[in-house]
């Protein structure tokens, strides 16, 4: 498996598939070809579909130093739902190079062809059976696992994550107002921080604040604010809300927030190498479904849990996650993405909850879980993996012209 670092990464929404991945390719491109005079670049599949809801073209213009032709190509086939074609040109028209890349999810990419972009395993391991068989036979927990092969300072490096985590439910807890787009979706996470209560069930007091946390952090994605893939920027949110929620109840310290980010992250990395986390590969249970475990799983490890437990929250969330569809309205990652990275955050802890007391029980292992994302992302609909053709985008829209219709009459 690859290192942490690639799983988690700091940079700005709302799309790791669609503005983080696309912006490194493009800054990749460019330095290669230093001498051109202007580029193109051409979006298919997803990135054709909802990429202007995502900001693709504002990123790529934003990115290119030199000027850039974006073309829109919905209709042609390619290998990768997220691919786009990379060309420089010099003064004169000629074409002097070519790249087709696909953004495979988390703000990661594949160039066809090329080999060098592609990061070293640092892991030996694949599987958390694998892991499980070696962290107990060495006596060692995900945290130290994680230290062995990639060095103490990923410690650093989960102290950096953590930091931009909580930067981003700080500042959105108290933002106000409508969000980009033209949805004219309004900014609820201060509203669910700060209610006006008379009387408040302690039950309902731990949904309003880790829905308050998955909301900040999903509403400043959607502003296109800093955030840490978790394993993607749509599903931004769960990780950092269950984290925030657990220290402040139990008086966590920073250190054992390290070690739940190593446990969460040791899964979205199993998620990602053996399955997707591309919610244009796989639908929003390889997005939302995966972050919801890793939260599940840090959970766990923060509660003291043994591997087996760790194993079974995980796997817990991705199975209830299951046929998961991605299909965002106007391809804005808004409705029901917000939402839903407050309900799947509540679905994480109770997950834990499960695995408390039916780890002896299960049958299920979390490999198999992952294979069987896998495979359901592969036979959903093409409308329901990220192109907003169908689903929730489709019913939405028709639903509101039919209104704005009637309103007419």
């Amino acid at each position: 498996m690859k290192s942490l670092r690639e799983l988690y990464k700091i940079g700005r929404g709302p799309s790791s598939s669609h503005t983080m991945g696309p912006e490194k390719a493009a800054k990749l491109f460019e330095s290669r070809n230093g001498e051109a005079a202007r580029f193109k670049a051409v979006l298919y599949g997803s990135l054709a579909q909802t990429g202007k809801g995502h900001g693709t073209h504002t990123v790529l213009k934003k990115t290119f130093t030199k000027p850039v032709d974006i073309v829109f190509d919905a209709s042609t086939a390619t290998p990768h739902p997220n691919t786009l074609d990379l060309e420089a040109f010099d003064a004169e028209g000629k074409r002097l190079d070519g790249w087709r890349v696909f953004s495979v999810g988390g703000g990661a990419i594949k160039i066809e062809g090329e080999k060098f972009v592609e990061p070293e395993d640092v892991y030996p391991h694949n599987t958390f059976t694998q892991i499980r068989e070696y962290c107990e036979e060495n006596n060692l927990d995900l945290l130290q696992y994680a230290i062995k092969y990639e060095g103490e300072d990923i410690v650093d490096y989960f102290a950096q994550i953590w930091q931009c985590m909580q930067k981003s439910i700080e500042k959105g807890l108290f933002k106000t107002g409508v969000l980009p787009g033209g949805l004219n979706t309004e900014r609820k996470a201060k509203l669910l921080f700060d209610p006006v209560l008379i009387d408040e069930a302690p039950e309902t007091r731990v949904n309003r604040l880790v829905c308050a946390y998955a909301f900040a952090v999903a509403e400043q994605n959607a502003a296109g604010g800093k955030v840490v893939t978790a394993p993607t920027c749509g599903a931004c949110g769960i990780l950092p809300s269950v984290l925030k929620y657990e220290q402040q109840r139990r008086g966590f310290g920073d250190r054992d927030i390290y070690r739940a980010l190593a446990a969460a992250g040791i899964v979205g990395n199993i998620v990602k190498t053996n399955a997707s986390i591309s919610g244009a590969e796989c639908g929003c249970q390889a997005e939302c479904g995966t972050a919801c475990s890793m939260a599940a799983a840090a959970v766990a490890e923060l509660m003291g849990m043994n591997l087996g437990q760790i194993e079974y929250a995980a796997e817990v969330a991705m199975e209830h996650n299951l046929g998961l569809t991605c299909d965002p309205v106007n391809g804005l990652v808004q409705i029901p993405c917000i939402e839903r990275n407050a309900v799947t955050a509540m679905r994480a802890l109770n997950a834990v909850e499960l695995a408390t007391f039916l780890t002896p029980s299960h049958k299920v292992s979390f490999d198999t879980v992952v294979d069987t994302m896998y495979q359901t992302g592969k036979d959903l609909n093409k409308c329901y993996r990220e192109t907003s053709e169908g689903g929730l985008a489709k019913t939405f829209l028709k639903y509101h012209r039919k209104k704005r219709a009637s309103k007419k009459q």
